[in-house]
């Protein structure tokens, strides 16, 4: 995939205490400007910000990394294996980086992710803005009223032979993947600009097995939400905005309300064009409501 005007790609080498990794970080900006990580979900890797980073690049350093496991941070037989790992990545790239606070924009595998960073590192994390975002409060809803239906993609990517069918060639991965783009995006030919080159990353070696293994990684946890409806957790008390799709099949904008119980400083809207995707599928609504956001933080 071609890289947005300006912006810059590199691997950048990471240390934590649960593991070495090498992660891929598109970048773009100025360095000295505020910083803003972009974590992205699944079934996506940096692309999922091709039309957010031109928006932001202007007046910010924006740094969008593929999540270990996921894109060409799948190097190497890498794979997402738990939560705190992903989050420690992303401390480490920030250290890396030498940067100090960051503002973080989020949806989907993302959302956990930042979620986690902003709890383990609260210092590190100035503000969080979200898509469409699932946290511990959704519990047994995600098996209750039908959904059941809508999450069975999160047993079968957990299969061990699932990498192998799905990558079997390109014409089954075109299926499978382009099935959640188009299915989870209020208009299902959103992503069929783009969607030659995002079978292109999913081909790649190890990509696949890469981001099925973030299932794997967390199931415990959603078998626990599921079986005891919403989990306890400390609050997040940084400044934080949601834009929720209204046409999610698999994270229901009704979902948002809850999100009040998880953190302290929270204002929720709803994009009434969108489905899953905000950011890609709403650019033109999504990124003004950012630029607000990512200014008033860095003011």
């Amino acid at each position: 995939m071609n890289l947005p005007e300006g912006a810059r790609s590199r691997m950048v080498d990471v240390e934590t205490p649960l593991g070495a990794g090498r992660l891929h970080v598109v970048e773009a900006g100025a360095e000295d400007a505020p910083a803003i990580l972009l974590l992205h979900g699944w079934p996506e890797f940096w692309g999922g910000w091709l039309r957010t980073i031109p928006a932001l690049a202007a007046e910010f350093r924006v740094i969008a990394p593929d999540l270990r496991g996921f894109g060409a941070s799948a190097g190497g037989g890498q794979r997402a294996e738990s939560l705190d790992l992903l989050a420690a990545d992303q401390r480490a790239l920030l250290d890396a980086l030498g940067i100090a606070h960051v503002a973080v924009v989020a949806h989907d595998v993302g959302a956990y992710v930042a979620q986690a960073l902003a709890l383990a590192a609260p210092d590190r994390v100035r503000g969080l803005f979200f898509g469409n975002c699932p946290y511990p409060g959704i519990g047994r809803r995600w098996v209750e009223d039908g959904q059941v239906n809508e999450i069975w993609y999160q047993s079968f990517n957990q299969q061990p032979w699932a990498p192998a069918l799905v990558g079997a060639d390109r014409e089954s991965c075109r299926r499978y993947i382009g099935h959640f783009l188009a299915h989870w995006s209020a208009d299902p030919a959103a992503f069929d600009p783009v969607l030659d080159d995002w079978i292109d990353v999913f081909m790649a070696p190890g990509v696949l097995a890469g981001g099925f293994a973030w299932y794997s990684a967390t199931n415990a946890a959603r078998l626990a939400q599921i079986a005891g409806g919403p989990q306890p957790r400390a609050p997040i008390t940084q400044p934080t905005r949601v834009f929720w799709g209204r046409h999610d099949p698999v994270l229901r904008a009704d979902w948002a309300e809850g999100l009040t119980d998880y953190f302290t400083d929270i204002e929720i809207e709803i994009a009434e064009t969108a489905g899953h995707f905000v950011f890609f599928e709403a650019p033109e609504e999504a990124n003004p409501r950012l630029l607000t956001f990512l200014r008033g933080l860095a003011a």
